[in-house]
């Protein structure tokens, strides 16, 4: 084999993808990826159509990819590779390395601040973060400190304008010193601008950013003065209770409990008591993914009765989660309509807007929550009506919308309307494929069972290869 496969790489990183999570999307192991870029192996034959859709490239190209490498690491043209827009800038700040993602011209305007040559950085025998991230599982929850040793992380934040540059460079390499209010109002805003595109954008492209973010959280808490600790840390919980979404989007529900405890742990070190109540009611979630019936009602009754204070939309999604784990132990869809309309009430009760916890959740969410508990009590019909009423596309991100569209589907089946649920279930699938939404794609194929008596149908034949694809 030939030396590293930087056109491979390169175009993993164009097409957004980290190792880990074009993994995924190819559904093979990470240490592939990443011995296709080291050289060491090559993609199997029918693997290479479906990486070159992902890469966004031709099968030609793609073969071209593989054939661009290098000698020992070093570009062929043995010139150091550019570290500039979204790449890493090394930046001295008071004789201290910190990578930054940031335009190298706009540097010169720093002051203090200056470019390092790239190859003269690092250490011999050790990796920049960038080389982390391409040569190694540096997304995994195990690998942070790898991707964060020599400062920040490329994933952890994009690029900085000149305004914050100094701020957030000084924090990084002094945080005891300098990470004060403003950096943590900076690492706020770029959580809250993760959860804002993760609908859009999906797993695949928000999980590195994420992972990042709060690998970079984890790394500067072990050094910042206490009371900056317990801000990081409650902002920490917020955001590995949303990495632990983002792992349960793609049903790796191993790495989604490992951010939940996190989560949970960072919370009550910060004396958050309403987080960890709120993890409970996503490890509920999760519970539902899992087909664990009696987990998701007790953890449910777990929210609810917890010593903390919860805002009442929160509230009433355990009270629905309650609800939903009853009838998957046999309860009638009657038996549990006492329990969906006092969640309806909680939801319009008026909440002192202290917590943004559940800020998300609406008499919509509510709605379609209502139809699955309906399905799953042997009411598919009532929960068709429910769907055909509420679920509109502008009102769901295009991730959202298009599990619940399989939701719809799978009702449809269930109701004997398999045409129908089949059309809906090739809508759901090219939501799923835009946005890496694994879990969507779980329930397609609960779908193509409930539709295995109409195996020969068109349609039904339509959306199982769709799915298999």
């Amino acid at each position: 084999m030939g030396g590293r496969r930087i056109g491979l790489a390169r175009a993993r990183k164009a097409a957004g993808y980290t190792q880990e999570t074009l993994a995924y999307a190819l559904d093979i192991d990470p240490a592939t990826v990443n011995r296709w870029e080291r050289g060491a192996t090559e993609p199997l034959v029918y693997t290479r159509p479906k990486l070159a859709k992902l890469l966004r490239v031709s099968c030609e190209g793609l073969e071209e990819l593989l054939q661009e490498g290098t000698a020992h690491g070093v570009p062929q043209s043995g010139q150091p590779a550019a570290r500039t827009g979204g790449d890493l800038v090394p930046v001295m700040v008071e004789g201290q390395t910190v990578w930054l993602p940031v335009d190298a011209d706009a540097l010169a305007a720093a002051g203090h601040l200056s470019v390092l040559p790239a190859a003269a950085t690092v250490p011999d025998g050790e990796a920049t973060p960038s080389a982390a991230t391409a040569d190694g599982d540096a997304m995994s929850p195990l690998g942070r400190r790898s991707l964060l040793k020599h400062g920040l992380a490329a994933t952890a934040l994009p690029a900085l304008g000149l305004d914050e540059l100094g701020r957030v460079a000084e924090a990084m390499a002094d945080a005891r010193r300098y990470f004060d209010g403003p950096v943590l109002d900076y690492f706020g805003r770029q959580l809250a601008a993760c959860k804002t595109d993760d609908g859009t954008l999906g797993p695949a492209k928000t999980l590195p950013l994420m992972l990042g973010l709060v690998g970079a959280i984890e790394e500067h808490a072990r050094d910042v003065k206490p009371n900056i600790r317990r801000d990081l840390l409650r902002l920490g919980a917020e955001g590995a209770e949303f990495a632990g979404w983002l792992f349960r989007d793609v049903r790796d529900f191993g790495r989604t409990l490992f951010w939940y405890d996190r989560a949970i742990e960072w919370a009550q070190e910060a004396n958050d008591p309403a987080m960890q109540g709120y993890v409970l009611l996503k490890k509920s979630q999760l519970a539902f993914d899992q087909r664990e019936p009696l987990r998701m009602l007790t953890l449910a009754q777990a929210v609810q009765r917890g010593p903390w204070s919860l805002p009442t939309r929160v509230q009433a999604e355990s009270v629905q989660q309650e609800a939903r784990a009853e009838v998957m132990l046999g309860a009638t869809a009657d038996a549990v309509a006492p329990k969906l309309d006092q969640a309806r009430q909680l939801l319009g009760a008026r909440d002192d807007g202290a917590s943004t916890l559940g800020a998300h959740y609406n008499d919509t969410l509510l709605t379609m929550q209502t139809a699955i508990c309906y399905t799953e009590a042997g009411a598919p019909r009532r929960a068709v009506e429910l769907y055909d009423e509420s679920l509109v596309e502008d009102r769901f991100s295009p991730r959202d919308y298009g599990f619940f569209l399989s939701l719809r589907a799978g009702s449809l089946a269930l109701a004997g309307e398999p045409d129908e649920a089949a059309r809906t279930g090739v809508e759901s699938a090219a939501r799923a494929d835009s946005t890496s939404s694994r879990r969507t794609k779980q329930e397609l194929v609960r779908v193509l069972e409930h539709l295995r008596p109409w195996t020969n149908r068109p349609a039904v034949t339509q959306l199982r290869e769709v799915v298999a694809s």
